[in-house]
């Protein structure tokens, strides 16, 4: 490994904003289609109510879940093989595509969403490998719901805590954890984690998720010849929908849900507020479990990339300009990535006489 891979460095957040087609009750409100995408430019910039806003990439209503998952998530395949740490989460209010971006139809070679590719392409590059390369990889899956976490795997484990590592960093202490071994034993634990999610109803969308999902992967390599041992962890985040609670109908429980939803997206908002304005004393990482877990992937180790979901519609507009506006202070975000390394006796030691003779 180079010398340059070994020194920590600045990477910005990437923010791909993506927005869905009007639907059927949109429609049926009469509601007009309020963004616009300027021509003559690159895919990466839209206009609402005269406001522009510039992103990485932006996708119109008829892109495809592969240009989607190509544009915006394949390139971190390649970086957690080679021991980087990832996230890729997607943010937006109830009903504008987060879970049809993340997950959409496992198993359909054209509906299937990020999280599906993400696992053939990391299987489909380490069957390509190098037969020196041994691979161990675990999964684990959990849900934050009313600022409990939800192992999803053994319901019997319903408010694990978060702890942080001899690096102090953070990781869900207790969480199950799967060894897989193929695509498949991975969409069958997916299966298995999703049955046991929090959805309701409500008058927003049919099936709104109320709770967070963390799918977690976790890559370690060991390179038999000469022992050196790579780790790559890639968070894979479907956030609960921010929403006004007067549109969605919302009592009871499932009011409850949506203020508990509403109070960890907002401490999400302001770790991401600090962290753009370059207040680094303070940043809110303890507010809520979720900024807990995502805190290495916002300013820490890790490539990040945010998906923000907007609908186009006249009846979301505020909803839709408050996200693009979350995205974009998002993108100001520097986090300092380094490779996982787990050095041998040996290497530290070259190591060691390299520095002296400096």
């Amino acid at each position: 490994m180079s010398a340059e891979r070994e020194i920590p460095a600045e990477d910005s957040i990437k923010v791909v904003c993506r927005f869905r087609p009007l639907n059927d009750s949109e429609e049926k409100a009469g509601s007009k289609f309020v963004v616009k995408f300027p021509n003559n430019v690159e895919e990466n910039c839209i206009s609402i109510a005269g406001k522009v806003y510039l992103f990485d990439k932006v996708f119109k209503p008829n892109a495809s879940q592969e240009k989607v998952y190509n544009e915006a998530a394949k390139s971190i395949v390649t970086d957690v093989l080679a021991g980087y740490n990832g996230t890729i989460f997607a943010y937006g209010q109830t009903s504008s595509g987060k879970t049809h971006t993340m997950e959409g139809v496992i198993g359909d070679s054209v509906k299937q969403g990020i999280i599906p590719r993400i696992v053939n392409d990391i299987f489909n590059h380490i069957y390509a490998m190098e037969v020196n390369l041994e691979f161990h990889i675990k999964v684990s899956y959990y849900e934050i719901y009313m600022d409990k976490i939800r192992d999803l795997l053994d319901v019997s484990k319903v408010n694990l805590s978060v702890h942080e590592d001899k690096n102090r960093v953070p990781y869900v202490k207790g969480a199950t954890e799967r060894f897989v071994s193929s695509p498949e034993d991975v969409f069958e634990v997916i299966e298995e984690g999703k049955s046991n999610r929090h959805i309701a109803v409500t008058n927003m969308n049919e099936h709104s998720s109320r709770s967070h999902s963390v799918f977690l992967i976790n890559v370690k390599q060991e390179n038999l010849e000469n022992q050196k041992k790579l780790s790559g962890k890639l968070y894979l985040v479907d956030l609960a929908g921010s929403e006004k609670v007067s549109k969605t109908g919302a009592e009871g429980t499932v009011l409850d849900e949506a203020k508990n939803i509403n109070k960890s997206l907002s401490a999400l908002g302001n770790v991401i507020s600090a962290l753009a304005d370059g207040n680094k004393t303070h940043i809110p990482y303890r507010d809520s479990k979720l900024t807990r877990i995502l805190q290495e992937s916002l300013g820490g180790n890790a490539r990040t990339t945010i998906v923000i979901c907007c609908s186009p519609a006249s009846f979301n507009e505020s909803e839709t300009k408050s996200t693009l506006d979350f995205g974009r202070r998002a993108k100001t975000v520097k986090n300092v990535v380094c490779v996982n390394e787990e050095l041998t006796a040996e290497e530290w030691k070259r190591r060691y006489e390299k520095k002296k003779k400096k």
